[in-house]
């Protein structure tokens, strides 16, 4: 097995890399913080030997680093975990010509004006957008819609920076970021698109070769910028195999990936689009990685496979757990995060009565919290279990009416 160079920044305490890629572990030359592996020193010394420690993982610094790692141990594949890293782990792989998802491919997954183009030309509908440079573009965008805009980093990830623009206060409120931006407001760095009015879904899976290996369907019950804004729960529920949504957006999907650029190795990918009234499919994105939130601790319960996991061990050259569709979830499936309030935190005391649930509370008793601070900070959060969709929406209905009667914020 090739050695792989492996960008991740996730804390070996709360991800453990070295369980999910068995013996594989060994092969890897991990690149990664300080702060990822306090308390996993001897984890990252038995089995990450060949590493490579950064104080700051997103510096231009930390890109010389890796290769010049990557090249001492004669890498030959290069992995990520993170959407943040799918770009730079795509330019180090046509480096150093290693197979995998290549700058190309990696771009169309990644810059929503690229992957928008791509879609619309294959035929695909899109909502109507534009790049914008500077204030002047988006003005002229705001003078040919009739309706909401969204402006957002073309490259961004769990709606951060998503902005909604109803009226001129909204417009007026997006200028006035420019300064505390983590996005510099430049050429390159921003879109704006129509706002969609419809049922919200994602479809995650695998894929490889510009062909799905496999793939299911989901419903959000709100919109992921909608959840950040409002400071309101975001929750999903898996769609059952007979329902018509099912094979129309699974079919949506296989046409997503085939339009854009194929990689050879297996990827994770998580698409969103949306269902309008007529119940046409709109494409809002997709990404070149599992989901995030508790998408995919929810297929695994489902399908019995764990994307994340599945999608870094096939960068890394393992083989699938799974390669053929199923025909339906082993059981239905879904998930709710709960955001944190304003104050200090009193959880519930008693367990949660509601049949079927996985609740797990992320923050400890007493802790101070300013509210909901990206799409994927809770105070709590659970997976749902039941038979059919309907039932797992019925116990998510309990479990939120549950959770908001014994939990305070004072």
């Amino acid at each position: 097995m090739p050695k792989v160079l492996l960008y991740s920044r996730q804390p070996l305490a709360k991800r453990p890399l070295q369980d999910w890629l068995d013996n594989a572990a060994d092969t890897v030359v991990l690149v990664t913080t300080h702060k990822a592996v306090a308390g996993s020193e001897d984890v990252l010394a038995e089995h990450f030997p060949e590493h490579r420690l950064v104080d700051d993982y997103y510096a231009w610094s930390t890109e010389l680093v890796a290769e010049e790692a990557a090249r001492t141990y004669g890498v030959g594949l290069v992995a990520s975990t993170s959407e943040d890293d799918v770009l730079r782990a795509a330019r180090l792989r046509d480096r150093l010509g290693v197979p995998g998802q290549d700058t190309a491919g990696a771009t169309a997954y990644r810059d929503k004006v690229v992957m928008k183009r791509l879609l619309r030309d294959a035929g695909l509908r899109v909502p109507s957008f534009a790049a914008v440079d500077g204030p002047l573009d988006l003005l002229d965008f705001l003078d040919a819609e009739d309706g909401p805009v969204v402006v957002k980093p073309r490259t961004g990830a769990g709606a951060e920076g998503v902005s909604i623009l109803r009226d001129r206060a909204d417009l007026d409120a997006f200028l006035a970021r420019q300064s505390t931006s983590e996005v510099p407001f430049l050429p390159g760095q921003w879109m704006a698109e129509g706002f969609v009015h419809g049922d919200f879904f994602h479809v995650d899976g695998i894929m490889r070769g510009g062909r799905i290996l496999h793939c299911w369907p989901s419903q959000y019950n709100s919109g992921v910028a909608e959840h950040l804004q409002g400071q309101t729960q975001l929750s999903s529920v898996l769609l059952g195999a007979d329902d018509d949504r099912t094979p129309l957006l699974r079919g949506l999907a296989a046409e997503v990936v085939a339009a854009l650029p194929p990689a050879a190795q297996p990827l994770a990918f998580h698409l969103e689009a949306w269902l309008g009234a007529d119940g046409s499919p709109v494409v809002c994105e997709i990404a070149s990685r599992a989901g995030g939130a508790l998408i995919a601790e929810a297929y695994e319960r489902s399908f019995g496979v764990h994307l994340a996991k599945e999608g870094l061990r096939a960068q890394c050259g393992s083989a699938l757990t799974l390669t053929d569709q199923p025909a339906g979830p082993e059981s239905l499936t879904g998930w709710v995060l709960f955001p944190p309030g304003h104050g200090s935190f009193a959880p519930p005391a008693e367990p949660c009565p509601v049949p079927g649930v996985d609740l797990t509370v992320r923050l400890e008793p007493g802790t101070e919290c300013t509210g909901l601070e990206y799409a994927t900070h809770s105070a709590a959060d659970a997976l749902v279990t039941a038979d059919t969709p309907q039932e797992v929406r019925k116990r998510l209905a309990l479990l939120t009416e549950w959770w908001h009667l014994h939990t305070n914020w004072d």
